[in-house]
């Protein structure tokens, strides 16, 4: 699968969303997600930033923690 991407944080998300091995998914998250927070801070310098993006953000944060919910249900599976 090839995610196109657009702005800078999406290529951490697009590593995390392609991860096949699941022990290595959080970290992968962690990473977009502090990419995407870095970004988000400089909006709060640059008062914004384009509504596309913003847009692509929310899905994206959306995504990562739609993610994070699928590696907690397969760590919790390995646990049993």
């Amino acid at each position: 699968m090839d995610i196109q991407t657009k702005y800078g944080w999406q290529e951490l998300y697009a590593t995390a969303l392609l991860e096949t091995d699941w022990s290595k998914m959080d970290a992968k998250i962690q990473a977009a997600e502090n990419s995407i927070k870095t970004r988000l801070h400089e909006f709060s310098m640059t008062h914004g930033g384009t509504l596309e993006e913003n847009q692509a953000i929310e899905d994206a944060l959306s995504g990562l923690n739609a993610l994070r919910k699928d590696v907690a249900a397969w760590r919790s599976k390995q646990a049993t």
